[in-house]
């Protein structure tokens, strides 16, 4: 890998910190294998030397015995056919690919929306088609905040998710008693939070 520059080094593993211009990478990936890394009570050390390159080392826990296969409804997935299909409203290309890849993995069925005003326009078409409302907070326009006050008003019933990787914005305003899901995750998370609401 490249070389990382000693001023970034305690900086790479943030989400969204990236030294790409705009629209050429969100710099999620570092953050996301952070993510795991600690979720799984593990770590990630960086070595990186100007000329030289990068070294990421990834320390996980060794199991003590076998893992058996977790049973019971916290731990099951939604399967194909389910019929649950999610409103995900996503403004970055990126992020939004790696959402809706990852809900359909799951057995979820998707609608992606690139703002507030495509997502209610889906609504105002066939807002019964939609069991969950998944957005990003901060979006260019109407936020996910303000999209999900506005569903929760048309919608009463339509639960709304949302998301974010800036935890300042929503110490600021709250989250308004929606669920929230905070950047960077992973599918589990996703597929938990999800499932709670679902249900």
């Amino acid at each position: 890998m490249g070389q990382i520059a000693p001023d970034q080094v305690e900086r790479i593993f943030e989400p969204f910190f990236t030294t790409k211009g705009v629209g050429q990478g969100t710099g999620l990936g570092l953050s996301q294998v952070f993510g795991f890394a600690k979720q799984s009570d593990g770590d990630i050390l960086v070595e990186s030397r100007v000329g030289s390159g990068t070294t990421f080392t990834l320390y996980l826990p060794r199991a003590e015995e076998e893992i058996k296969a977790l049973a019971g409804p916290e731990h099951d997935t939604l399967t194909d056919g389910h019929g649950t299909c999610f409103l995900v409203v996503e403004d970055n290309k990126e992020v939004g690919t790696f959402t809706t890849q990852s809900l359909a993995e799951l057995g979820y069925v998707t609608v992606w929306a690139a703002d507030s005003q495509e997502a209610l326009a889906e609504l105002d078409t066939n807002a019964s088609r939609f069991n969950i409302v998944f957005s990003d907070v901060v979006m260019p326009g109407m936020n996910g905040i303000e999209l999900g006050k506005a569903i929760r008003a048309r919608y009463p019933d339509l639960p709304v998710v949302l998301t974010s990787g800036y935890s300042n914005v929503l110490a600021q305003d709250g989250t308004h008693g929606f669920e929230l899901l905070h950047m960077p995750y992973s599918v589990e998370q996703l597929s938990r939070i999800l499932r709670k609401v679902a249900g």
